[in-house]
């Protein structure tokens, strides 16, 4: 079975309507893990052609369980996020800090000092970041990295990612499910594919919404001493 997947060309790897079908006539937990390891690392792939065909075929069939559809494909985020977490540690750090401390850096007032700063403070409040970051499409895969730059605690970021895979898996999960009682198998991507673009929508606000908290964090009056001191 995996050995067809690993062989497609590359224009099939690109079309997700192949692997959609690819998915519903393969489908099996080891799949959904190994498909949604691949696409919470480095790698892109659409979450939305493995969890919902997946969740699907649990109501249509029954050969699958859709609360084990939902934590394997939890499982499998964890393990790609670590892979992005882990290659920025040992491959990322060492070049932003070289960059840093290079002429070109602190020509842009970068320096060892301030990554240092910036690392800690991602440690501090990257746990939030991380989580709503899973949500966020195009963010999903790679919130995982700047966490890794920072070495932020490994712990926190296994929980949070953990977290924010599993809401996003449960919304996947309860789409398919729920469009098993609804929609035949052959109209089965088209509506998901429509409903999708309702969620990156949603995401995409919800992203706009996190920077825009961040810019009024950076840009709001300070209070000053004599007012804090009253």
């Amino acid at each position: 079975m995996l050995p067809d997947f690993i062989l497609l060309g590359i224009s099939d790897w690109f079309n997700a309507s192949y692997i959609f079908q690819w998915v519903v006539d393969n489908a099996s937990y080891l799949l959904v893990f190994i498909l949604m390891a691949v696409e919470s690392s480095f790698i892109p792939f659409p979450s939305e052609v493995v969890v919902p065909p997946a969740a699907y075929l649990a109501y249509t069939k029954g050969d699958m369980n859709i609360f084990m559809v939902v934590l394997v494909a939890t499982a499998g985020a964890i393990v790609g996020a670590l892979v992005n977490y882990y290659l920025s540690v040992w491959i990322g750090r060492p070049i932003v800090y070289k960059f840093a401390d290079s002429r070109f850096g602190h020509a842009l007032l970068i320096n060892p000092a301030k990554v240092e700063k910036a690392e800690k403070y991602f440690d501090k409040h990257g746990a939030i970041s991380t989580f709503i970051g899973r949500l966020i499409p195009a963010v999903r895969q790679l919130i995982s990295i700047p966490a890794g730059l920072a070495r932020m605690n490994i712990g926190v970021f296994v929980i949070f990612t953990a977290l924010g895979a599993l809401v996003w898996n449960m919304i996947l999960g309860g789409m398919g499910y729920w469009l098993g009682h609804m929609v035949p198998q052959a109209q089965l991507f088209s509506t998901i594919e429509h409903y999708n673009s309702y969620l990156t929508w949603a995401g995409l606000g919800l992203g706009a919404l996190i920077l825009l908290f961040i810019i009024w964090q950076f840009i709001k009056p300070r209070k000053s001493t004599a007012d804090t001191s009253l």
